[in-house]
């Protein structure tokens, strides 16, 4: 199996003082959606900042590709969503899209194109021309991840990408989450909601910055004997405990 991030024995102490991650090892495999899954706390967006290459590492290493994590080689390679926007919101939605498409090099011949093609796969080409400070908490999310769409990379990294979303919505961009990892795009995807987990290819359960599991949704629940993520999750945390 193609490995897209290797982990090894990596932990984070933040402020000196707070071991936000503590000593984890794991392979993760090219084209999948891969959930890191665990309540408010875990560690999730500090794994998320030390694979983008913007958390200083206490121990360990991380390769994506082959790569150090922040190699500048990757910059091309790979996209960041994060939690709080990412986009400027004095400008209109396209406005948002030509300018970091342009900064990411597309010919100016291709980027009304590339702007189109993106607007429509995050159902925003109707709030083209509205300033993001207008758009609701929702499509703010959504104009986010149009960002990360971006130049089709190898890698995206999303930091609760569908939070705020309407079940509608949410149904929606997994079936486009869908379509990029058959297409060989791997997906990292940051959540605290168990019920997300599902639609997840792999998962890395994640609590008190340790891992707790790393396997398909399938596998967790049979190993666990259980029905849901969430039950497999309680389960792994309660064994851990005893």
């Amino acid at each position: 199996m193609e490995i897209a991030i290797k982990i090894k024995n990596l932990s984070v102490t933040l402020d000196g003082t707070v071991r936000a991650i503590k000593d984890i090892s794991v392979d993760l495999p090219v084209g999948r959606a891969i959930g890191f899954i665990g309540p408010s706390g875990a560690g999730k967006t500090t794994l998320i900042r030390s694979i983008v290459g913007r958390q200083r590492l206490s121990a360990g290493s991380i390769e994506i590709f082959g790569l150090p994590a922040g190699a500048v080689k990757l910059r091309d390679q790979m996209s960041y969503m994060t939690q709080g926007l990412s986009v400027y919101p004095d400008l209109t939605v396209r406005e948002n899209l030509k300018y970091f498409a342009t900064m990411m090099g597309h010919p100016t011949s291709s980027i009304r194109g590339v702007v189109d093609d993106v607007l429509e796969s995050v159902d925003m080409a109707d709030k083209a021309n509205a300033l993001v400070s207008n758009l609701s908490g929702g499509q703010k999310q959504r104009v986010s991840l149009s960002v990360a769409l971006i130049g089709s990379p190898k890698l995206m990294v999303l930091d609760e990408p569908t939070i705020g979303l309407d079940p509608v919505l949410r149904d929606s961009l997994w079936k486009l989450f869908n379509k990029l990892t058959a297409k060989g795009t791997t997906l990292l995807i940051s959540s605290h909601s168990m019920d997300e987990a599902e639609r997840c290819d792999d998962l890395v359960l994640i609590r008190d910055g340790q891992l707790i599991a790393h396997n398909t949704p399938s596998e967790l629940k049979k190993i666990t004997g259980t029905n849901t993520i969430e039950e497999s999750f309680l389960k792994l945390v309660g064994d851990e405990k005893s």
